[in-house]
């Protein structure tokens, strides 16, 4: 039976809006994680851990998403292993952002003049040292900005795990359209709602961007 688009439909929607923040959260500190080694990974000077960062990168932003998702998802499933949506939306998204997260902050580490990694160096500070005590702390100021802008695409990525069942905010909006038929009006404040979660990010972004001046070679 249709029905018209009301206040209960609505406040499923904002229900809804809960589940999309905590993927988000989820996929953004797990993939800051695995990210922050992957990004250690492609500066190091060990061979092999930069071959095997650098493909992990490529394969990650050299696939869609959405197919990462089904792999996951269906991946699982094969194997002979139950994993819900919920997880698998996780752990896709996760890995996904580690990978975009790591060349983030692998552009910010490199962006440390080369004076001071020679002027370390030479004071005796091996790589673990030199990261912790001159570099990171450097890099940090330039990697801010673009790390809070990239998490707009987080929780606009997690969209994409409507198609493999979980109900977060889009799914949520597939299945209000479907009872009421509005889909102009349903997906409008759909739209709305990921707006409100995504520009106060991307006003924080461009402020920090001004504050944080990139260190010059």
């Amino acid at each position: 039976m249709i029905r018209a688009f009301g206040y209960n439909e609505f406040l499923f929607l904002l229900s809804a809006v809960q589940w999309t923040l905590a993927l988000s959260v989820i996929a953004f500190l797990g993939g800051a994680t695995v990210g922050l080694f992957v990004a250690l990974g492609r500066t190091c000077d060990v061979k092999p851990l930069r071959w095997l960062a650098t493909g992990y990168i490529q394969i990650f932003q050299g696939t869609p998403l959405l197919m990462q998702l089904f792999l996951v998802f269906f991946g699982a499933t094969v194997l002979g292993i139950d994993m819900s949506p919920w997880v698998a939306a996780a752990l896709g998204l996760t890995l996904n952002t580690s990978a975009f997260l790591g060349e983030i902050w692998r552009g910010c580490i490199q962006s440390v003049p080369k004076g001071q990694w020679e002027a370390a160096s030479a004071l005796g500070l091996r790589y673990p040292g030199l990261m912790r005590y001159v570099v990171l702390p450097q890099a940090v100021k330039v990697a801010v900005p673009p790390t809070v802008g990239y998490l707009v695409q987080v929780i606009k990525g997690t969209s994409l795990a409507a198609i493999i069942g979980f109900v977060e905010l889009t799914r949520a909006g597939q299945i209000v359209n479907n009872a009421t038929f509005q889909p102009f009006l349903v997906f409008g404040v759909v739209a709305a709602m990921y707006f409100v979660l995504c520009w106060p990010l991307s006003l924080l972004s461009a402020r920090l961007e001004a504050r944080y001046a990139a260190p010059t070679r």
